[in-house]
């Protein structure tokens, strides 16, 4: 049995696809800054802080062994006009969505290369191909993830390695109605899920689904792609 880790996993999107990945027979950590307490496969860690990302990894692999299988699904969004955004703001939002990023896979990557064989997929946002105004720093860092996924995918394909990223469209989770009951959104989910072509709010399922395909050993000759889990919001 393989063992997968999710980033961010305790709610949301990640929650998503830990249940998922579980579902289909995985060995599922979660790795979170506020982990679900009855979970025993969860473990706090800022992906922020490679320290306490080793520190989280030792104790998965003590547990289930090698990892041979990330989530990267971990993020912060910001809402800020440009002009307003502080570097140190900027800064923060980067280091969650792109450094977080950098600093899991490549504490893991030794034990994927071990096995000759591992699945990262990377959690974007499709606001990376349609822009979004107020969100410059989380745009620019969710971009840099697209990028990143595909310079990895030629880097680490003749390793047995995929790297594919899954930019999620509109999807309802505790974040974005937070953002709603803020006004940060350009309208209700409501008036959004009109302007979606196939009328309705995605669910961490969507992506979920999406994620379990890309790891599974069918899709071992899709690596570099970025797949849009958007229902026609982006194309």
């Amino acid at each position: 049995m393989k063992t997968a880790v999710v980033t961010g996993g305790a709610s949301g999107i990640g929650l998503g696809i830990a249940q998922r990945l579980r579902g289909d027979g995985f060995h599922v950590a979660v790795l979170d800054l506020n982990p679900d307490e009855d979970d025993d496969l969860a473990y706090r860690a800022d992906v922020t802080r490679p320290d306490e990302i080793a520190a989280a990894l030792n104790a998965v692999r003590a547990k289930l062994g090698p990892v041979t299988v990330l989530v990267n699904a971990a993020g912060l969004e910001g809402f800020k006009r440009f002009q307003s955004i502080a570097f140190a703001d900027w800064q923060r939002v980067l280091d969650v969505n792109l450094n977080g990023t950098f600093h899991c896979i490549q504490a893991v990557l030794p034990d994927m290369l071990d096995a000759g064989w591992g699945r990262i997929v990377n959690i974007s946002s499709s606001s990376a191909h349609s822009g979004q105004p107020f969100m410059s720093h989380y745009v620019a860092a969710k971009s840099a993830i697209n990028g990143l996924t595909k310079a990895l995918a030629l880097e680490l394909g003749p390793s047995g390695i995929t790297v594919n990223a899954v930019p999620p469209g509109f999807i309802d989770t505790p974040m974005l109605r937070k953002s709603e009951q803020a006004r940060l959104l350009g309208g209700s989910v409501e008036d959004h899920i009109k302007r979606t072509p196939v009328r309705r709010i995605g669910t961490p399922q969507d992506i979920a689904a999406t994620c379990a395909f890309l790891i599974s050993e069918e899709a071992g000759y899709i690596t570099g792609q970025i797949i849009g889990v958007n229902g026609g919001r982006n194309t």
